[in-house]
Parts: structure tokens; sequence; C-alpha cells
């Protein structure tokens, strides 16, 4: 009884930090789910299960409200999402300059719920975004500046959604109708790689223990970028021991081939999942480069 008046308390305060929880499929409508009974589980600021996915709403006020918006996805290596630190924290900031932000709370690959794991994520990050563009005219946010962000394997998902153009999410009802391609990718620490230079954990919770090199590839997003792709801001240090730097470049690489405008900062400190604040050195300026970046290409106005 102790633990469920817990559990309770803690999806409370979730909810509270929010302004709407808005979940993505209407009971018994979920696709990829075997239809097991999976309950939702925090521990420790990270959500340990996720039995409904949804987008936590961030709204800024009229006044402030610049017409944009961003889905945020946390990180937490496809295992878990720390949807404080690399979810509700940045959402907040996001408000700060006048932009809505979502915070998705996806299903996990390693739920035994699935049917096909690899595609769970993609499918509750698609139907975010088309959820966001169907509400667009009455959350006063222009459809043409609907962002993605992402930070570790949370940039992953990020960089899936501007790279893959499978529609995982299509289940013949009228969010169908409404694209779910991001107008610009903010990613920072992201895993790009499912291969050597990646992050083998977040391989083998999103791939599984044996993928074949076909599902590699696929999921290796340097390999998926093309025209398709939008203007991308990428962040990470120089001294992360858990999602090496190379991810980054292989992705700007292959970003510059395809001509797709977009900055790329690599700073000397930070280490892994570079956070809001309190970054050591020039790593903390990140945001005001952002915000400069967002400017550039036009989501925000001076």
């Amino acid at each position: 009884m102790k633990k469920t008046i817990t559990f309770l308390l803690l999806l409370a305060i979730v909810q509270i930090q929010a302004q709407e929880f808005i979940p993505l499929w209407t009971k018994g409508k979920m696709p990829n789910s075997k239809g097991l009974v999976i309950k939702d589980s925090i521990n420790n600021e990270r959500v340990m299960q996720v039995g409904m996915p949804g987008i936590h709403a961030f709204f800024t006020s009229n006044q402030e409200n610049k017409g944009a918006a961003v889905l945020i996805i946390p990180g937490g290596g496809y295992h878990h999402l720390s949807y404080n630190i690399s979810g509700f924290q940045l959402a907040k900031w996001f408000n700060t300059i006048g932009i809505n932000a979502f915070v998705l709370t996806h299903r996990l690959p390693i739920s035994p719920d699935l049917k096909e794991r690899e595609k769970a994520p993609l499918q509750d990050a698609e139907r975010a975004m088309r959820i966001i563009r169907k509400n667009a005219v009455a959350w006063k946010i222009d459809t043409n500046k609907i962002g993605v962000m992402g930070c570790s394997a949370g940039g992953h998902l990020a960089a899936s959604l501007g790279t893959i153009k499978d529609d995982f999410a299509v289940v013949g009802d009228e969010f169908d109708a409404y694209s779910f391609q991001p107008n610009f990718m903010i990613l920072i620490s992201p895993v790009i790689d499912m291969g050597v230079l990646g992050h083998k954990a977040s391989t083998e919770n999103l791939l599984g223990p044996n993928p074949s090199a076909e599902l590699l590839k696929k999921y290796s997003l340097q390999f998926q970028v093309s025209s398709y792709t939008p203007p991308t801001f990428m962040a990470h240090a120089f001294d992360d021991k858990t999602v090496s730097p190379k991810n980054s470049l292989l992705f700007y690489n292959a970003l510059l081939e395809n001509k797709i405008p977009s900055s790329l900062h690599i700073f000397n400190q930070g280490a892994h999942a570079i956070a809001l604040r309190n970054n050591p050195g020039s790593t903390n300026i990140w945001t005001a480069i952002c915000e400069q970046w967002l400017m550039e290409i036009n989501i925000l106005k001076n």
C-alpha cells in the first residue's frame, strides 16, 4: 500500500509540472501492442516503464508566444526516460524564449508489450508530431515552425524523426493526414551510429541483442540523411566518454553532403548529455548559441 501511494504521489508531481498531459493513442487503438497491461513506473526522476505514451505540454503566454513549437525527447539509453533534466527543464527554457514545448513520454523498446521493439519509439514520436500539427491553430502555432529536440538516445529518436520517412504511426484516423516531419532539429550529445562508434546499450535496447546488418544500417542515421532532413543544430562535448562526439561528426558530414543548413559545436568540456545550466567553461553558452541559430533559420524573429 505504501509503495502504491508513493508512486501515485510521484506521478502527480510529474503531471503538475506540465500544464497538460495529452495521451497519444485512444484506448484500444495503440499500434504495435500485444494488449498487455503495462503500468507507468517512475523512479528517481526517471520513467522506467510506459503504459500510456503521451506528451506533457508547456505553453507560453499569449504575449510571449512566437508561434513556434518543439517536441522534446528525453534521453535514457532507450532503457528509461530522464524526463526532468532532459525534458521538463528544457521545456521551461524554451518557454522563456517564446517557444511552446511538448515533452514526449514514448514506449520503451524493452517493453514486453511490443510486437516490433524498434518501431515503438518512432511510432510515438510521429504520432506526437501529428497531434501538435492538428492542434496548431488552437494553440497559435505556425505549422512550418515545429521542430524536435533530443538528448543522448533521445537525440537518436529525434534524428530518426527527421531522417526516416517510414510512416509507422498510420492507424486510420484523422491524425494520419498531418505530417510528422520536423521543420528543425536540435540534437544534444546524440547517439547516431548503431555500429562501433555508437552506444552499445542504446543499440541493444532498441534493436535487440542480435540485430541484422540491415537493421543496424537503417538506424545508423548518418546513412539516412537526405533532402528530407531539416536544418539541424548539434552540441557535443570532446570529453564525452559515453557517446563519442564522432557520432555528431558522422551526422554533420552527412548533412554537409546533402547541403542541409546546420550548425555543429563540439565543446571542450561537458561530458555526456550536456545539461541546460551549470556546464563547465564555454559549454554553458550552448543555449545562447542555439537561440541565435533559431533566429538565423527564422524560427524566432529578432
